[in-house]
């Protein structure tokens, strides 16, 4: 991988409070109110920091798409200032546009534009953007969708420029190419906007990271081009050079896409953005123990109905590691985690190391249903476990009574006290609870079982949950949610009661889950190919104290990477529990370092620059 050192711009100034009163600032993004994937997650959480600063001066731009946009979305009809006007406007035009707030902390103004009302207008758009920018769009769903909500935005952003005083700026602030189409039509209207545009991820990047193994080795010789042409997303990524060019302020979320845009999108980024939490949103002080211990009894719980029927072991002496997010099985380092865990259950096996780890994977993969064997083994648990409460009170009651008027000396036997029903419906439960089958290792039936790439390394590595394997894995092809019949709670539930967080992504621009694992009390291995792992070994001493483990990816070949992680997962192994209570704490405290009321200062820069550049 080539290191690149970027030449970043001289900001003069700062963004001062009088500036802000005089800004209009809107943030224009697809995941606005609409949750699709990780950047609704970085507007959500940083919501309450932007509001805090730019109080009514601030304002989202979404798209009118998502059906559970009733549940996040309180309509406003009345006018109350700059954003109501310009939206009241355009449903005088004609267009279907809906002003209100957004139902989340700091419950900020959004404007929602419905990308449906215009599409009767698509050729009429589709032609513009071919003959004023050789933007190519095809016939599909997505693509329209973008380009009639691009469209409406910038009649939006029209009207707002159309309003402003001589002393006051407008941002407009773009994310990804969904939301990108207005960009260089505004740039071409001249109008007085400064337009700061941030890619999350550039779409041929993943494309290619996902097919090249060699991709950041390989990344300065690619021909964009071809590359958008052989994959098919030349329109989007046509889209996504325009806005990276047409902006006047260029940013991304990592070091690492930095370099990804320099080549792919032909511009380098002007400042590195990077994503944070709202920590108030996670931090449970002085409760991070009793939560973890509280949630991993419910993940005993799972854990005895899927394994002891088979065989048991020592729950106390047990750790919970977990992986998750979109199945990209390279980019998100899945294969590396298999090869690892594969090491570490014959380290474990070799040093007769008497503790069990249990590894989820837990990610989206289609499937038929729930594995039925799963579910009986999760229905006779509970069974089990009425039934146990039932003898329990019957011996708790009559036990009480008769040993209040037993002769002094004389013994009692317990058997004596519980109904023969009672017994024959426990042994009945036990006989069809108990088996010689190994555990499954995955909850469901796949689409896909026979090809399933994680399967098929379980499989060839003889990974497969046998009693004398030290790590067993348990693959879950769905999220974790209260209705999930195999589970019962939220997924941050699931993972304050694990004690690892596993995530060394190949191809990861951020990366939220293990900063989200960290800010949960629970430590988090990464990498250095992802923003956020090459953030934290640039700006967080001594990381591993802090419960981060950055696998290096950069130098190492798979081989040496996946016997680091392994090694580093031996080391959490052999951890006594006051060491993992202490390493909890030392996470959750480290996590703080990525709250948006510190993090925002790099925003603050690009809008700086942004003003400074355009309006």
């Amino acid at each position: 991988m080539m290191n690149i050192k970027r030449n970043k711009p001289p900001i003069k100034g700062k963004l001062t409070k009088k500036m802000v009163e005089d800004t209009l600032l809107t943030e224009i993004a697809w995941e606005a109110c609409n949750q699709v994937g990780g950047i609704y997650t970085v507007l959500r959480s940083k919501v309450p920091t932007i509001v805090e600063k730019f109080g009514g001066n601030y304002c989202l731009i979404g798209p009118y798409v998502s059906p559970n946009v009733a549940t996040e979305f309180e309509e406003i009809k009345e006018i109350e200032g700059p954003f109501s006007r310009a939206a009241a406007k355009m449903r005088e035009m004609g267009y279907d546009v809906h002003y209100g707030k957004w139902l989340v902390t700091g419950r900020p103004k959004i404007v929602l534009l419905n990308p449906s009302c215009v599409f009767n207008r698509l050729g009429e758009i589709k032609y513009s953007l071919w003959e004023h920018h050789h933007i190519t769009t095809p016939d599909d769903h997505l693509v329209n969708q973008v380009v009639a909500f691009g469209f409406l935005t910038k009649i939006f952003m029209e009207l707002l420029a159309g309003r402003k005083t001589k002393d006051q700026n407008i941002i407009a602030h773009f994310h990804e190419w969904m939301a990108a189409t207005p960009i260089p039509e505004l740039r071409k209207a001249n109008l007085p906007i400064s337009i700061t545009f941030t890619t999350h991820a550039t779409i041929l990047g993943r494309y290619l990271a996902m097919n090249d193994p060699e991709f950041y080795n390989h990344l300065p010789f690619f021909d964009w081009l071809q590359e958008s042409q052989n994959f098919n997303i030349e329109s989007q990524v046509r889209i996504e050079r325009a806005a990276a060019h047409g902006s006047h302020v260029f940013t991304t979320v990592s070091e690492v896409t930095a370099m990804e845009c320099q080549y792919l999108l032909g511009r380098e980024p002007d400042i590195v953005t990077p994503n944070g939490i709202n920590i108030e949103r996670f931090h449970a002080i002085h409760e991070f123990q009793n939560l973890h211990e509280k949630y991993k009894d419910r993940i005993h719980q799972f854990v005895m109905a899927h394994f002891f029927g088979s065989y048991t072991f020592d729950l106390d002496n047990t750790l919970y590691f977990f992986t998750s997010g979109r199945f990209e099985f390279r980019n998100k380092g899945f294969g590396l985690t298999l090869e690892a865990l594969a090491r570490l259950n014959h380290m474990m096996q070799k040093e007769h190391i008497n503790k069990t780890v249990v590894m989820f994977f837990i990610t989206k993969q289609p499937y038929h249903s729930v594995n039925p064997e799963v579910l009986q083994n999760k229905a006779v648990m509970e069974e089990l476990r009425k039934t146990c409460q039932a003898i329990e009170r019957q011996v708790g009651s009559r036990l009480f009574h008769a040993a209040a008027s037993i002769p002094d000396n004389k013994l009692t036997n317990l058997s004596d006290y519980v109904d023969d029903y009672w017994k024959l419906r426990f042994r009945r439960t036990l006989q069809s609870w108990k088996s010689k089958r190994l555990p499954p290792v995955v909850t469901h039936n796949l689409v896909n079982d026979t090809d399933d790439p994680i399967l098929m390394f379980l499989r060839s590595a003889n990974l497969v949950n046998k009693e004398s394997d030290r790590v067993k894995i348990v693959y879950h092809p769905d999220f974790i949610v209260p209705t999930n019949p195999l589970w019962g709670i939220e997924y941050d539930q699931f993972t304050r009661g694990c004690n690892l967080g596993v995530f060394p992504s190949y191809y990861e621009p951020w990366g939220y889950t293990p900063l989200e694992s960290i800010a949960r009390g629970v430590p988090a291995v990464t990498s250095n190919l992802s923003g956020f792992g090459d953030f934290v070994m640039h700006n967080i001493p001594n990381p591993e104290e802090k419960g981060i483990v950055v696998i290096d990816k950069v130098k190492n070949t798979f081989h040496e990477s996946a016997q680091q992680l392994a090694n580093q997962m031996m080391r959490f192994v052999k951890q006594n529990r006051r060491e993992r209570v202490e390493m909890r704490g030392k996470s959750e405290a480290a996590s703080v370092s990525f709250d948006w009321d510190i993090l925002t200062k790099y925003y603050e820069k690009a809008y700086l620059l942004s003003i400074q550049r355009g309006g």
